[in-house]
C-alpha cells in the first residue's frame, strides 16, 4: 500500500472514530434520560428542587406526570396530555405551549437515536473497509482513537468550564442553535412544566451525562491502550 492509501486509511480509521465517539455521546444522553425506568433520579430532583410544593402536588401524581413525558418523548405516547391534581385543581398539566415545544424535543430525541444507528452503520462500513482493504488496521485503530478521543476531551473540557462559568446562557445558546422558535420560554406563573423542571435540574442533568459520557471515553481509551500494548508487543 503506498504513502497516499496509507493517509486515506488513516483519515478513514479517525473518521470511524468520530461516529463511534458520537454515537457513544448520543448513548450516554439516552442512558441517563431512561436508564432508569422508574426515574428515581429525577424524583430526587424534585425532593431537592421542592418541585411539589411549586406545583401544589403530591409526588406520586408528579411521578406520574413524568412516566406521561417521558413515554411521550420516546415515541410511546400520541399526544402530551394527562389530568392530575395541580394548584389545587383537576386539569391537564400541559398547556398548548408544553405541546409545541415538547414536539420539537421529541424529534429532536428521536432524530439523535437515528443519527446514532446512521453514524454505527457507517463506522462499521469503515472498519471493514480498513480489514478488506488489508490496511494495517491494528496501529491505525488505537492511534485513530487516541486524536479523535483527543478531540472530544478538550471539547468537553471547554463546554465544562462555560458552563460553570454560566449555565444560563449556555443553556440559552443550547436552545437558540436546536430550536426555531421561542417556544421554549416558559413563564412560572402560568407554565406548570418549568416548575416541574427548573434550571437546576437540567443543570444535574448535564453534569450526569458528561460524567457518562467521559466513562465511556476513558473505558474505550483503556481498552485501546491495552491493545496498543499488546499490538507493540507482538511486532518485536
Amino acid at each position: 500500500m503506498n504513502r497516499k492509501q496509507n493517509k486515506i486509511m488513516s483519515v478513514a480509521a479517525v473518521v470511524a472514530m468520530f461516529l463511534l465517539i458520537i454515537a457513544m455521546l448520543l448513548t450516554s444522553f439516552q442512558l441517563v434520560i431512561y436508564g432508569d425506568p422508574e426515574y428515581r433520579f429525577y424524583e430526587k430532583e424534585y425532593e431537592k428542587y421542592t418541585v411539589t410544593e411549586a406545583l401544589n402536588m403530591k409526588i406520586v401524581d408528579v411521578m406520574k406526570v413524568t412516566d406521561h413525558m417521558m413515554a411521550y418523548l420516546i415515541g410511546k405516547e400520541d399526544e402530551l396530555s394527562i389530568v392530575t391534581e395541580v394548584d389545587g385543581q383537576t386539569q391537564d398539566f400541559f398547556n398548548e405551549q408544553d405541546r409545541l415545544h415538547m414536539a420539537d424535543v421529541r424529534n429532536l430525541f428521536l432524530g439523535g437515536l437515528k443519527l446514532r444507528t446512521v453514524c454505527l452503520i457507517v463506522f462499521l462500513v469503515l472498519l471493514v473497509l480498513l480489514i478488506a482493504r488489508k490496511a494495517d488496521w491494528k496501529h491505525l485503530l488505537p492511534k485513530a482513537y487516541f486524536i479523535a478521543g483527543g478531540v472530544f476531551l478538550a471539547l468537553i473540557a471547554f463546554l465544562a468550564v462555560a458552563f460553570s462559568i454560566d449555565f444560563t446562557k449556555c443553556f440559552t445558546i443550547f436552545h437558540q442553535l436546536f430550536f426555531t422558535n421561542d417556544l421554549w420560554l416558559f413563564d412560572e406563573d402560568t407554565d406548570y412544566m418549568i416548575r416541574m423542571l427548573p434550571e437546576g435540574f437540567f443543570s444535574d442533568m448535564v453534569i450526569r451525562i458528561g460524567m457518562s459520557f467521559v466513562g465511556m471515553l476513558l473505558l474505550l481509551l483503556i481498552m485501546f491502550l491495552i491493545w496498543n500494548r499488546k499490538v507493540k508487543k507482538n511486532d518485536k
